[in-house]
């Protein structure tokens, strides 16, 4: 199903957000999280931001990045300064979403704040992201929803549950699933066979074995007959025929029909979509505007995309012109002006061109 959540036996990176376990012996001081002189990549990256030292390291979030050297981990600032220490070592933790951070002990999960204290005690089995005030957290074999002081506002009576997107949240009630709202009411009857979360009024939801979209009400607004549906972006939605990728507006007429061997949801007005073994870029009209001929490639995030050209990422812009030229082992979207990338297996930070 589409609703993901914090459990024990999830990997380092899942869609909500990126919690990274410990696993390596520690191999660096905590003085060697932030150095004030990086010297090894400085003299070779022009646009380096924070020195290549780190075994994992998010993007940033509310100015904040969480990072780890052996078994230690920090959150640093745009500066690469170390601003939030755990004053508990858990076994992993989440980048911060408002104002709190999952911290993992064992197969229990809580929350820190950001200065570093537990907010929340670990005592759920598993846990999502605050979004809208709210997260959702597994308790014994159901899910239910806290507020930033731990308190259960929503009691653990679901099977599943999302998280919260424009004042509704998924669950999953008898093998069915339905919205409710932030009082825990039924906003949407359970009469679906999987649906993901609200994004510009329209929520995917699957009847069978095709995908539709309703709107906040429950109505259906674009008759199940998808084999994939994605949320809305940029007025646009991504479906899947077959095994082949299009978009459709928000009635379900198609603006560019399924064609593609992959395709991305519209970031920066331009969607990634795959053709045969190589990647590029079309419009919002469907009309291609970087030829696909990058071996991998991402989003564009702030006027900038990291594609890959044999072994080596590197990042271009708007016009597909490359800014940055290949040079890192892997690569990640800017955020803050800040994107992080790897060279022989350490991550640090490089600032936009």
């Amino acid at each position: 199903m589409s609703i993901h959540f914090w459990q024990r036996a999830i990997p380092a990176i899942v869609l909500l957000a990126v919690l990274i376990p410990s696993s390596q012996p520690l191999k660096a001081s905590p003085k060697q999280i932030a150095p004030s002189n990086p010297q090894p990549f400085a003299k070779l990256i022009k646009n380096l931001a924070i020195e290549h030292q780190f075994d994992s390291a998010s993007n940033f979030s509310e100015g904040f990045a969480l990072v780890r050297i052996g078994d230690q981990f920090r959150y640093i600032d745009r500066t690469g300064k170390v601003v939030v220490t755990p004053q508990v070592e858990f076994e992993s933790y989440s980048p911060f979403s408002e104002g709190l951070a999952i911290a993992r002990v064992g197969s229990n999960y809580g929350y820190i704040d950001k200065t570093g204290n537990v907010a929340i005690n670990p005592r759920f089995e598993g846990a999502s992201q605050f979004l809208e005030g709210l997260a959702a957290v597994r308790i014994g074999n159901h899910y239910g929803f806290i507020n930033s002081q731990g308190k259960v506002v929503i009691n653990p009576e679901f099977e599943l549950a999302s998280s919260f997107s424009q004042g509704l949240a998924a669950v999953k009630i008898d093998r069915k699933y339905g919205y409710v709202d932030r009082a825990g009411r039924i906003a949407i009857e359970p009469a679906f066979d999987d649906s993901w979360k609200f994004s510009e009024n329209l929520a995917p939801v699957r009847i069978q074995n095709r995908w539709g979209y309703i709107n906040k009400t429950g109505k259906l607004v674009v008759k199940p007959q998808f084999d994939g549906a994605f949320n809305f972006s940029q007025a646009i939605g991504r479906v899947r025929v077959g095994d082949k990728w299009g978009y459709i507006n928000s009635t379900g007429a198609a603006i560019v029909p399924p064609k593609f061997d992959f395709a991305s949801d519209f970031s920066d007005g331009f969607a990634l979509v795959q053709v045969g073994n190589q990647w590029g870029y079309i419009d919002q009209t469907g009309g291609v505007a970087i030829a696909a001929k990058f071996d991998f490639a991402s989003d564009f995030s702030e006027g900038f995309a990291p594609v890959k050209i044999g072994n080596q990422w590197g990042y271009i812009d708007r016009s597909g012109k490359l800014a940055i030229a290949p040079q890192f082992d892997d690569a990640g979207s800017f955020t803050g002006g800040l994107a992080r990338v790897m060279i022989d297996g350490k991550w640090g930070y490089i600032r936009k061109p």
